[in-house]
């Protein structure tokens, strides 16, 4: 296991749960307590009392928290996700990253989090769950950003089997440049090019556009250099572990392409498309329009084929 952040962080393995009222076997809360505060999260449990798989399951970016639920945008697709594996078997921890929602009083300042901090969150929080006995195997599902910081830590933690959602393969700094390049006006794309280059070289940037100012404010640039020097089709290279690959085919934020590119670099992994299937897990149409309620109405179910994959893969890992 990587402890060299573990210590920067003064990170320790203590930890606490309690059932929610008339919760018995089915969600309770936990947190993992660090040098610089609480993390909070939630663990679904199955019905029985015998060991069973657990997956930690880590969100998208921003601030995104444990239920899938960022300002703005309500669909409790990690929490609809971890009900349904419950139902099928597989327990599951969700938990709000530092510095969003029930964790925020354990955020470090902006400038100095960096991209290893939320790997070393998870890995912790891994190395909490092989502790706990009621826990046949321990196993990592990532969503979107949280699919990298998962493929880092399940190697860190040595994970049981690794499940990558709406993963993307190439860097951060590749899709952010993909993006921006056709939205902004060429003065600015000159500039944000110009930016990306040099935080891609490891160079902060004193010089940004108060247009840009949101994108690379300095208090930012670190956090950046540290994400954008990773590219997940080599990182999940390394990966020992079972990989499944999931990717919906109406995913109107990353590609289908992104996947197909993971499992080149790791063709013993398993691919799934899953039909129907949008950004937010839930069932939709291709075009943007139809897909705006999916985002913000909790009442969208998950695309029906998303659980019984999942659970079905960690189940048979569990087994192997």
């Amino acid at each position: 296991m990587r402890t060299s952040g573990l210590r920067k962080w003064g990170l320790w393995l203590l930890f606490s749960a309690s059932a929610g009222a008339g919760a018995a076997g089915t969600e309770q809360a936990i947190t993992l307590r660090t040098a610089t505060g609480s993390l909070a999260g939630t663990l679904s449990l199955p019905k029985g009392t015998k060991p069973v798989p657990v997956a930690l399951m880590i969100a998208g970016s921003g601030p995104t928290d444990r239920d899938g639920n960022a300002p703005g945008v309500k669909n409790d697709s990690l929490r609809l996700l971890a009900q349904g594996l419950a139902d099928a078997g597989v327990a599951s921890v969700r938990f709000d990253k530092r510095g969003i929602a029930a964790s925020a009083a354990a955020g470090a300042r902006e400038s100095d989090l960096r991209f290893e901090t939320y790997v070393d969150d998870a890995t912790a929080w891994l190395a909490m769950l092989k502790a706990d006995k009621r826990f046949s195997t321990v196993n990592v599902v990532g969503h979107s950003e949280g699919a990298l910081i998962g493929m880092l830590a399940a190697k860190a933690g040595d994970a049981k089997a690794y499940v990558s959602i709406a993963g993307v393969a190439r860097g951060a700094s590749a899709l952010l440049r993909e993006q921006l390049a056709p939205a902004l006006p060429p003065p600015l794309a000159k500039d944000s090019e110009r930016i990306l280059a040099q935080l891609e070289a490891g160079r902060e940037v004193a010089d940004v556009p108060p247009a840009l100012a949101t994108l690379y404010r300095p208090s930012v640039q670190p956090y950046l250099i540290s994400w954008f020097k990773y590219r997940p089709s080599a990182v999940i290279e390394e990966l020992t572990m079972p990989v499944l690959l999931v990717q919906g085919s109406t995913d109107l934020q990353v590609p289908l392409g992104e996947a197909e590119l993971l499992h080149k670099a790791k063709p013993a992994a398993q691919l799934l498309v899953v039909q129907g299937m949008n950004h937010v897990l839930k069932e939709a149409p291709p075009d943007k329009a139809r897909q705006t309620g999916t985002y913000t109405d909790p009442k969208f179910p998950l695309a029906p084929a998303l659980v019984p994959a999942v659970a079905g893969f960690l189940n048979k890992a569990a087994k192997d």
